[in-house]
């Protein structure tokens, strides 16, 4: 019996998707609930399964073709199995499944490329994520221990004659699409404007040298700087409701909760989870909430949802090394923290001249809802909750 399958609901107000790669070609041997394909849409990639167990039989439509909700995608013999095609699996498919224990597991589109960048064999590899996964570190770890790179696999590359320039056109993913939209739109519709202070991170960096080895012990996760920055935002957000606030049409819409989106990098691009209630989350369910988004960008395996709403936005570019940075806010909210490196700089603390670990903090924000005082009071409560911690135990 051939079955249909059919681009899935893809969220609230998405459409359409473009087909970013088949996970399975035709005479493959599919199993019920396993990824066929995966689609990109404006803010994920989403991975589309086989209703059945069977073979798949037919692409109905190509990589880079953009469906719509509802549209056929491939077509599935149910029942089939034995008359899958090895031959032809081996010749189409672009990278064998990885497997972990008996059970055969296909691989995120994050995994898929990280095995064809590093020229490693999956099955040799044992996963460490859901159900046996192969994850991109596990894939990366394997590389190392093989002491292969990104380059063995690859052919030498041909020297271009003397002289000679190239060009690479490569169209864009739907994700980056978006992002430029988006971050266009932001710019000629908000008056954007950018307060920054200075944060000294010493008390933070001492709290955490001292208890970051009991915090891992009973929480299972690393104690790192963004929970003590969203903590610090939930204050400033409390006191400074319209910073956590959006303009609906001629409304000012007014948030009792604190839904903070944090950047993270994605295969793709960077993409902003949202951590949901970070006013009545503790540091530990804040730090865990990113650590599984994080893994989950890198693993191509964040949803819809996952990205969602949101009131407010964190950003870290330290992380890459940038010393100061002016973020764009996330639309349709109003305002958007920026977190920078850690150096040790020279400051002036009681009249004396002393070394400290300093970074630069930037708040930026629609103007037409925010004002200047009301921006500039928001982030000095940010730089004094991140000085003097204990704010953030007495709500201070």
């Amino acid at each position: 019996m051939t079955i249909e399958v059919k681009v899935p609901t893809l969220g609230e107000s998405v459409t359409e998707a473009t087909v970013g790669e088949w996970l399975k070609q035709p005479g493959d041997a599919v199993s019920a609930d396993e990824p066929i394909a995966s689609l990109e849409t404006d803010k994920v990639a989403v991975e589309v399964p086989s209703p059945v167990n069977g073979v798949l039989s037919e692409h109905s439509v190509a990589v880079g073709d953009t469906v719509e909700v509802g549209a056929l995608l491939a077509l599935v013999e149910e029942g089939a199995a034995a008359a899958a095609k090895p031959a032809a699996a081996k010749a189409e498919a672009p990278a064998p499944a990885a497997t972990s224990g008996d059970n055969a597991q296909t691989m995120s589109p994050a995994v898929r490329r990280a095995v064809i960048e590093h020229g490693v064999d999956p099955t040799t590899i044992k996963g460490t994520g859901k159900d046996g996964r192969l994850t991109k570190e596990d894939v990366v770890a394997a590389a190392k221990a093989k002491g292969t790179s990104a380059t063995s696999a690859q052919p030498e590359p041909v020297a271009a004659p003397a002289g000679e320039r190239r060009e690479e056109r490569v169209k864009m993913t739907r994700l980056r699409q978006t992002v430029a939209k988006r971050l266009k739109s932001a710019q000629e519709t908000a008056a954007l404007l950018t307060t920054f202070n200075d944060v000294d991170m010493t008390a933070v960096i001492e709290a955490r040298e001292k208890y970051k080895d009991l915090f891992a012990k009973k929480h299972g996760i690393r104690l790192g700087f963004m929970s003590f920055f969203a903590k610090a935002s939930v204050l400033a957000l409390k006191d400074v409701p319209a910073v956590n606030a959006q303009i609906d049409g001629d409304e000012i819409v007014y948030h009792d909760y604190v839904d903070i989106s944090v950047a993270v990098s994605a295969p793709n691009g960077l993409v902003v989870p949202v951590v949901r209630d970070c006013d009545k989350k503790g540091f530990a369910r804040i730090e865990q909430d990113i650590a599984n988004f994080g893994k989950a960008a890198k693993e191509g395996t964040l949803t819809m949802d996952d990205m969602k709403g949101g009131t407010f936005t964190i950003s870290n570019g330290g992380v890459f090394g940038s010393l100061m940075s002016t973020p764009i806010i996330n639309p349709p909210q109003s305002a958007v923290l920026g977190l920078h490196r850690i150096e040790d700089r020279a400051v002036v603390v009681n009249g004396e001249i002393v070394i400290r670990p300093m970074m630069y903090i930037a708040l930026s924000y629609d103007h037409r809802l925010i004002d200047g005082r009301e921006a500039v009071t928001a982030l000095k409560i940010i730089k004094e909750a991140i000085e003097d911690p204990t704010r953030l135990l007495i709500d201070l």
